[in-house]
């Protein structure tokens, strides 16, 4: 018999501690090690026993009642999930039972009470939240069971578990609603005998014999299909949270215990049918609208679907198959023709094209040759590769777009948290309505109070209202994802349309970022090739666009001390014991009027060269800003280049204005001048230097070859470099404000146009209930709208 499959120790003589794990018998040397290992199956972490590198300690002997919550504290389990820096460690997860706003609420007010925590924020539309909390004050274990505390099941957001528990979910609704349906067809077959107006002369025995039939038929509707909504209305009120539950439940119960009591005492009406057919059409609508937030959110979940399970490392000279999440930077894997890429990483063999289109978009392969990054999840469609691993799963491209998907799905927009509240509010308004209606029908009508009571409690129900905001947002900010425009914050959706002016960047952004040599000038003094060397030792590890046209004349052998970063400037260092710099016009040669871009490299002595590059315009910036302004958009470009080719570009494509030979600190400013003279901008940038100024924008979005710097500076990344993604991103956020407003219209009317027709007695409760399920799905299939632009 092998060593124990847990902690690898032997398994002593007479101990039978066995377990069936993924389909074999597994055999463990005590009880702990055995629980520890059907906790980690359990909990979907069977992956652990698959990449681990060694076996686990040994578990301490622990009694039957272990609780599996516990060992999501194991480092070695956290390390797929967690994120980690400075004892600062973030999850996604996801929540099972979540409904509506008020559920979010509840969740937040929680866990923002338990020692250690730093952030939580929950979607409902996605069903998941991000948690940020402090290692040292407490363990995500006693986190996950602060959850429990309020009746929430919360685990680690893993692609592969989320779909297996949609499956659980949707058979668990199916179940539900199978019984529901069933239920409410014999329920009405029965009710049709008692409608006096059609069956005047029926015995009243039979009468009372069809009631006790009904209210049997009645019972497995009210105690399985109903209890969802039972327990996350006593999960609200339990914790003084007002849901859209509540209400729902409320008349539910008020209908069949009035109607029981009439059942009983043989006197007044019953309402089993319409009991049954509430709970029925409520559990059809709860069931849309589960397929409807999964169909919204499943475009970013998917893409981890796209990272194959294996990869080819090169072992020597020969190679071997690995976990995919298992590579290291620094490993070499081969990647043959028509395979997925296993990891984030570098060329170092093969000239191929690459199919990008699940992270930008872009179904047309771009090529890729030696010394070009390539990208986990794309696909290698033509020649067979050899790739040096860049960077490993967890930091991959892939990892950083669902991280920032997330991010921005969980933050939620003004509007987003202003029908939250609203739907709060509105729920104790309902209450408060409802019982005013009883209060007066006591008086006018004793015998209908109740039944009119319950038509103002079910028609006025405010879930088209909760669903209002969070599904459009949702589906909007996947549509983008889908057309390659990633939305880091959610205010962007919110400030797209608003915006009346568009700010460029010009170098990597209205240009291609490809700047080449096109001329050298340089004293008799040095030799062209020592001050392109010179010049290319002064860039060497610099990420300028710039810096890129002097790498191929890389020496070496010069070594520089002291180098320093001017921003919007240039750059300095010494070499051999002399100060060189190199830099703009303005910086090292002001009275200089060129015509076209131009740096310079000086000394203590002057001047020394004149380089002279040239960096062609996209193809789609033209294209752009004609748009821009057939849309009532001023266009800026705002660059730091003081050359006369600013002005030729500007020239070229017919922008309102251009500042240029402008710092950060000008650009930050021009945008604040702009902003108190009641414009609202957008800023489109790439490099280091506009960092400052894409943080300061009303939003802002970076390019995608663009520094990372600009990249977590910006509040949206455009994936691919096609400019033209603004304006589709401009005109979905605009849909998504404007099918936000008609949902709220058609939610809100619909409430205060059936309130006063239900207070008055003119809408019985069966009619209450198909309006209501009526608006809520209509409220979702307008959100989904979003998804088809």
């Amino acid at each position: 018999m092998s060593g124990c499959f847990h902690c690898g120790e032997p398994v002593p003589a007479g101990v039978a501690f066995t377990a069936t794990l993924e389909g074999e018998s597994r055999h463990f040397c005590c009880p702990g090690c055995q629980a520890v290992a059907e906790t980690i199956i359990d909990c979907g972490l069977g992956s652990y026993y698959q990449h681990r590198t060694s076996t686990a300690p040994k578990a301490d002997a622990v009694p039957d009642e272990l609780r599996r919550l516990q060992h999501y504290d194991l480092d070695e389990i956290q390390q797929d999930f967690v994120l980690e820096r400075d004892h600062v460690r973030e999850v996604q997860l996801s929540i099972g039972g979540l409904t509506c706003a008020a559920c979010a609420w509840l969740i937040e007010r929680h866990l923002a009470q338990v020692p250690g925590v730093i952030l939580i924020q929950v979607n409902t539309t996605t069903e998941r939240a991000r948690l940020r909390w402090d290692d040292r004050q407490t363990r995500l274990s006693t986190l996950l069971a602060a959850f429990a505390q309020i009746g929430y099941q919360a685990r680690p957001f893993l692609p592969h578990q989320q779909e297996q528990d949609y499956n659980r979910e949707v058979k668990s609704y199916l179940l539900r609603l199978g019984v529901a349906g069933i239920a409410s067809m014999q329920v009405m077959m029965v009710g049709f005998a008692l409608y006096e107006d059609l069956f005047p002369d029926i015995d009243p025995g039979l009468v009372q014999l069809f009631r006790w039939v009904s209210l049997w038929l009645s019972i497995p509707v009210m105690s399985y299909s109903a209890l969802p909504f039972y327990r996350n209305a006593w999960r609200g009120l339990r914790h003084g949270a007002l849901n859209m539950d509540l209400p729902v439940s409320l008349a539910m119960l008020f209908a069949f215990f009035a109607s029981m009591y009439a059942t009983v005492t043989a006197s007044g009406e019953v309402y089993y049918e319409c009991v049954s057919m509430f709970a029925f059409l409520l559990l059809t609508g709860r069931f849309l609208e589960m397929r409807a937030k999964r169909k919204a959110s499943e475009t970013t979940a998917n893409l981890t679907h796209h990272i194959p399970m294996l990869a080819r490392v090169e072992v020597g000279a020969d190679e071997q198959e690995v976990a995919a999440r298992t590579l290291q930077p620094g490993q070499i894997v081969r990647v043959s023709p028509g395979s997925v890429i296993p990891a984030d990483g570098d060329i170092i063999e093969g000239r191929t094209s690459v199919d990008e289109a699940m992270l930008t978009g872009e179904h047309l392969p771009v090529s890729r040759s030696p010394g070009e990054p390539v990208f986990a999840g794309t696909t290698n469609v033509e020649s067979p590769l050899r790739i040096r691993v860049s960077r490993s799963l967890a930091d991959a491209r892939v990892s950083e777009i669902l991280r920032a998907q997330d991010d921005a799905l969980l933050e939620k927009p003004r509007v987003a948290v202003l029908a939250d509240q609203l739907s709060r509010y509105f729920v104790a308004a309902l209450l408060l309505a409802t019982l005013g209606t009883w209060l007066v029908w006591l008086q006018l009508e004793a015998d209908r109070a109740f039944w009119v009571m319950l038509s103002v409690l079910v028609a006025t129900c405010p879930c088209a209202l909760s669903l209002a905001t969070p599904t459009a947002l949702t589906v909007a900010t996947s549509r983008l994802t889908q057309g390659g425009v990633l939305v880091r914050r959610a205010h962007v959706l919110d400030t797209l349309p608003k915006a009346n002016r568009m700010v460029f960047d010009k170098t990597g952004t209205l240009t291609q970022g490809k700047v080449a040599l096109a001329g050298v000038n340089h004293t008799e003094d040095l030799t062209k090739e020592q001050v392109l060397a010179l010049a290319a030792a002064l860039e060497a590890g610099s990420e300028h666009p710039i810096a890129r046209a002097f790498a191929p004349h890389a020496n070496t052998g010069i070594q520089v001390a002291g180098r320093q970063n001017h921003v919007g400037q240039g750059v300095s260092g010494v070499i051999n014991g002399q100060e060189w710099r190199l830099g703009s016009a303005a910086w090292l040669q002001p009275k200089a009027q060129d015509a076209s871009l131009c740096v310079y490299l000086a000394n203590a002595d002057g001047v020394q060269a004149r380089f002279e590059l040239a960096d062609p315009l996209r193809e789609d910036a033209a294209a752009l800003v004609a748009a821009c302004h057939q849309q009532g958009l001023k266009t800026t470009i705002l660059t730091g280049d003081g050359s006369g080719q600013a002005d030729k570009l500007a020239s070229e494509l017919g922008v309102c204005e251009l500042r240029k030979n402008a710092s950060p600190d000008d650009k930050l400013r021009y945008l604040q001048e702009r902003a108190a003279a009641g414009e609202i901008c957008l800023m489109v940038g790439d490099g280091i230097n506009d960092a400052p100024v894409l943080a300061g924008a009303h939003a802002s979005f970076a390019m995608a070859g663009g520094t990372d710097i600009a990249k977590n500076s910006a509040d949206a990344i455009l994936l691919g470099d096609n400019l033209q993604r603004l304006i589709m991103a401009r005109r979905i956020a605009a849909a998504a404000r404007r099918i936000i407003k008609q949902n709220f219209s058609w939610a809100l009317g619909y409430n205060l146009v059936v309130l006063p027709l239900a207070a008055m007695g003119h809408v019985s409760p069966w009619f209450a209930m198909i309006g209501m399920s009526a608006s809520s799905l209509i409220v979702m299939t307008n959100s989904l709208r979003l998804s088809r632009l």
